[in-house]
């Protein structure tokens, strides 16, 4: 049997134990809402409040819009599943959960190196930052990074959709995800891993380069700071966004930088569910808990609305 045959994918799904399903549902449904209500909220508190119109601040809002988009190709299609006895996915809308999926997680990815270079300017070379980063080169940058993201997403999802799929529709995956298409072709997909790990490795390289060297120096600087009020701002400032790149980027690697012989559907499956739909619920709750800034806008907001409402 060849593609030519099929019309739809078929899940396997998380569980095929129908309490477990339920229960699923339940919790992914709470953080699916926790993920859109955390990450719109702050995108709505950077717009309302002038004192978060900063680069660091642009370019958080446009993560948190990344981690919606990228959460909600995903989990609608996951909560509708584990109600559904029949996980079925048409073809062409399989190609394009892959494509939109595989265009915003190279999206985050390099979004987050922005930032460690905005940091990387901000802390060594402050007095150049209002040039270095000025409004025109930051939508510069936030621009690269969607065509980036973009493009190298069209290209896997072209490969991934040229080959040929005998014997069986089902995946053994709750998404349509490069690794477990691989798994199920009888082509030979070697010119895709190659691909795969050339592309996602170069997005991925980097974004961890330009983190790895922008906090070797922002390290150096805060060491060399003679107040230690200042350097426990710096670093208070830097905290968020290595705790957000060192999840992403961990979860990243394993997924990906693996040859398909050694991958283990059923622990890729449970990595998957951690950096789809987990991470982008993180990710706004890290930089709210850990940042003045964003928990003092939030207050002024609060305290605004409660004396308008009185």
């Amino acid at each position: 049997m060849t593609l030519e045959n099929f019309t739809d994918f078929v899940f396997l799904g998380l569980s095929v134990r129908q309490d477990v399903q339920q229960g699923l549902f339940v919790f992914f449904l709470l953080v699916y809402g926790i993920t859109v209500t955390a990450n719109l909220g702050m995108i709505l508190l950077i717009q309302l409040d002038s004192r978060l119109h900063t680069p660091m601040y642009y370019f958080l809002s446009n993560l948190s819009f990344c981690d919606i988009c990228y959460s909600s190709t995903v989990s609608p299609k996951m909560l509708a599943d584990l109600l559904s006895d029949q996980k079925r996915i048409a073809y062409n809308l399989c190609a394009i959960q892959m494509y939109f999926f595989g265009a915003f997680a190279d999206i985050e990815c390099l979004m987050l190196a922005v930032m460690a270079y905005d940091r990387y300017v901000a802390i060594c070379n402050p007095l150049l930052y209002a040039i270095a980063m000025s409004k025109e080169v930051c939508t510069k940058l936030v621009a690269l990074v969607y065509v980036v993201g973009f493009v190298d997403s069209a290209i896997h999802t072209c490969l991934t959709f040229r080959l040929t799929f005998c014997n069986s529709n089902v995946i053994n995956h709750f998404f349509c995800d490069i690794p477990p298409l691989l798994a199920l072709s009888c082509s030979d997909t070697f010119t895709n891993e190659i691909v795969m790990f050339s592309f996602i490795g170069c997005v991925v390289g980097c974004s961890i380069v330009t983190v790895f060297l922008s906090y070797c120096y922002i390290i150096a600087t805060i060491c060399r700071m003679n107040s230690a009020e200042g350097r426990r701002k710096a670093f208070s400032t830097c905290a968020s966004h290595l705790m957000a790149v060192a999840i992403f980027h961990g979860t990243l690697l394993f997924m990906y930088f693996r040859p398909s012989s050694s991958y283990s559907m059923d622990t890729d499956k449970m990595a998957s569910v951690f950096y789809t739909v987990v991470i982008p619920m993180l990710n706004p709750l890290i930089y709210s808990l850990r940042n003045k800034d964003v928990k003092g806008a939030l207050k002024k907001i609060l305290y605004n609305f409660c004396i308008t409402g009185c």
